[in-house]
């Protein structure tokens, strides 16, 4: 089973090249924000935990997410395998992630991190917010987005780095030639 971890800072371009490796590896998306619409639209007992936590306002617990993503990687144990994307954002949540799959006989196969300069980050994302007229593509909540990330989520790349699956990509360029680099990455670890 070839397993994906999909990473970057936003507007490093994972939505694009996510779908771009599901179609070549015919892979499954596990995105944590479509598992938490979906397990509380289907009124689960997981899904009802969670839509108390973001009623109030708060994070969905870990243990509540790993059970989602859990339940998600049993109903996919015949596929090729995961493009894991939004997921893990902490060092907890990447130890946990490896447990759930551990028990599942598999493994993370390979961590995609995009890499992209910060200020052509802001550049795509305040673009994007032009087009898209998205909210949260203004110029205060995208550096607030970028520094979220640079210091809740980034040290999630060392945890990769110790694991031995860590692939450093140059997000810059042409879609295609990006993902060029992410196919080659993935096919040296297949």
């Amino acid at each position: 089973m070839l397993n994906v971890v999909i990473f970057g800072p936003p507007g490093s371009g994972k939505g694009t090249q996510s779908e771009n490796i599901i179609e070549k590896y015919n892979l499954a998306h596990i995105s944590t924000g479509d598992l938490l619409r979906a397990e509380i639209s289907g009124h689960t007992q997981l899904g009802t935990i969670a839509k108390s936590y973001i009623d109030k306002g708060d994070l969905v617990p870990d243990e509540i997410i790993i059970g989602m993503i859990d339940n998600k990687i049993e109903s996919l144990a015949h596929t090729n395998g995961v493009i894991f994307d939004g997921f893990p954002r902490t060092e907890a949540q990447a130890t946990a992630l490896d447990e759930l799959l551990h028990e599942h006989k598999a493994k993370v196969s390979v961590m995609v991190n995009l890499e992209v300069p910060k200020d052509e980050l802001v550049e795509r994302l305040l673009k994007r917010g032009e087009i898209s007229g998205r909210s949260d593509d203004n110029l205060e909540t995208i550096q607030k987005r970028i520094s979220v990330y640079e210091t809740q989520t980034k040290p999630v790349i060392d945890f990769y780095k110790k694991n031995g699956v860590y692939k450093p990509i140059k997000g810059v360029g042409s879609v295609q030639n990006i993902f060029v680099a992410i196919s080659e990455a993935i096919d040296s670890v297949k």
